[in-house]
């Protein structure tokens, strides 16, 4: 869960006892990207810079560990008013994607700067993300 902390949400990881690591059933699905936060945009003293977002991805604490994310695919999933039929989709959906690509660590704190394709919105701020695990380097 998020635990708000002194300045800017601190994220936990959920708890292992729950999970269980053998073969997930057919009904149960298998989520295959890491959990981020929408922090701001990349900013000085006076001005901000909307095409590059900053991003706090679950259970990164060090700058160090940032080097495994770069370059990894960022999906800011967001839910519009009106349907439209998107590519890979069967039918019409409400659901849209705004993608990104992670591009450099922030700080020394496991922060990281991402630029999308389009701008993310002011609303995006305090949202959630998904870091998928591809292109892998490894």
């Amino acid at each position: 869960g998020v635990v708000l902390g002194y300045k800017r949400p601190i994220l936990t990881p959920a708890p292992l006892e729950n999970r269980e690591l053998t073969m997930a059933s057919q009904q149960e699905s298998v989520r295959l990207y890491v959990k981020g936060v929408v922090l701001g945009y990349k900013r000085g003293l006076r001005n901000q810079y909307t095409h590059t977002a900053l991003m706090k991805i679950q259970g990164l604490d060090d700058c160090k560990d940032t080097d495994f994310y770069l370059g990894k695919r960022v999906a800011y999933v967001y839910k519009a008013k009106t349907k439209k039929n998107t590519a890979g989709q069967a039918s019409d959906t409400k659901f849209r994607v705004i993608w990104g690509k992670v591009t450099r660590a922030h700080g020394t704190n496991g922060v990281v700067r991402a630029k999308f394709s389009t701008n993310l919105p002011p609303k995006a701020i305090g949202g959630p993300v998904r870091v998928m695990l591809y292109p892998s380097n490894i």
